[in-house]
């Protein structure tokens, strides 16, 4: 767990007391480390059973940009999550995966958006 909470900067995320996404920070927090610190054989990922020992390793390389990331896509949800704990486990297991492209994507549409209301 203290691997975790260095890798994620957790006591620097947490020290703002003002920082609005504290609760959801927490909440991602205990599930990364209940993936973690709970062995069994397989995990499901998106409808998909992956072997532990993959999913924990991809959890164990998550930092605090790929929390931020989930956050914000959540923020940005407006669909009906039904089941929330394996939603956000679904989306912390792709995070690292699809993080660079979603901010280009992100970006792509901010520059094209400025340059066809200037014309």
């Amino acid at each position: 767990m203290e691997l975790i909470r260095e890798n994620i900067d957790y006591d620097i995320m947490m020290s703002d007391k003002k920082w609005s996404d504290r609760e959801m920070y927490d909440e991602l927090y205990e599930l990364i480390c209940d993936v973690v610190c709970v062995p069994r054989k397989t995990i499901r990922i998106a409808g998909e059973d992956y072997p532990y020992n993959l999913v924990k390793s991809k959890f164990l390389k998550l930092n605090s940009q790929h929390l931020e990331y989930v956050i914000g896509c959540m923020k940005n949800n407006t669909t009906k999550v039904s089941n929330i704990k394996a939603y956000l486990t679904t989306a912390l297991y792709n995070a690292p995966n699809i993080i660079n492209h979603y901010y280009t994507a992100e970006v792509n549409h901010d520059m094209y958006g400025t340059i066809y209301s200037e014309e």
